[in-house]
């Protein structure tokens, strides 16, 4: 997975460099000085997505108005940085206590072909039965990669059905307006996460 951290720094870079853009000139207010995680505020992409739950149910971002929304992109076959991560949200959540009722967690699968509504279903609450796995059609789920601007690749493996997916790591941290906030990197750590989260709840 070193190619999946290191596309992950080349996505940060990118993002700080357009954060930095759409801020020239304006100070940005002290809350949003103490993030840990990138401040992305302004950013052109990430706006919406129009997908489906592992319940079946539509969902689009304004869906989850009034709630921290915390999201990122994976597949339920990834070896390491996907369950990492759920983990690390699933301890975030703990940390937060009553406070996690107000964050929403979304798993966007990049492997609609393996990750079905069942396999979501069974998979994604099992880290915490409050986050929501979400699939669509394989046209689908490139316009919302494209959307996030998200780099996946399909990498074949020994049988047709044990194929790998090189993507971009990293997790989109909303504000309860819906706005498009924060982008924390892989492996940044929970305490951070909390922080974050943190100073978006009380904005």
């Amino acid at each position: 997975m070193v190619r999946t951290i290191f596309l992950d720094q080349l996505l940060r870079l990118l993002l700080v460099g357009l954060t930095i853009t759409s801020l020239c000139g304006c100070k940005q207010p002290e809350a949003a000085q103490s993030f840990k995680s990138t401040n992305i505020t302004g950013i052109d992409s990430g706006k919406n997505f129009r997908l489906t739950d592992h319940l079946g149910k539509s969902r689009t971002l304004s869906d989850f108005k009034g709630k921290v929304v915390v999201l990122f992109f994976g597949y339920t076959h990834c070896p390491d940085a996907c369950p990492n991560t759920l983990v690390e949200l699933a301890r975030v959540m703990k940390q937060l206590g009553p406070d996690a009722d107000k964050v929403q967690v979304l798993f966007i699968t990049l492997d609609p072909e393996r990750d079905t509504q069942s396999t979501l279903s069974q998979f994604i609450p099992s880290f915490n039965p409050k986050f929501i796995g979400l699939y669509g059609t394989l046209e689908q789920i490139a316009e919302t990669a494209k959307e996030f601007r998200i780099f996946y690749s399909k990498e074949p493996g020994k049988s047709p059905d044990s194929y790998t997916i090189d993507h971009s790591v990293g997790t989109y941290i909303y504000d309860q307006s819906g706005r498009l906030r924060l982008h924390a990197a892989y492996g940044q750590g929970v305490d951070a996460m909390v922080h974050d989260i943190k100073l978006l709840l009380d904005q």
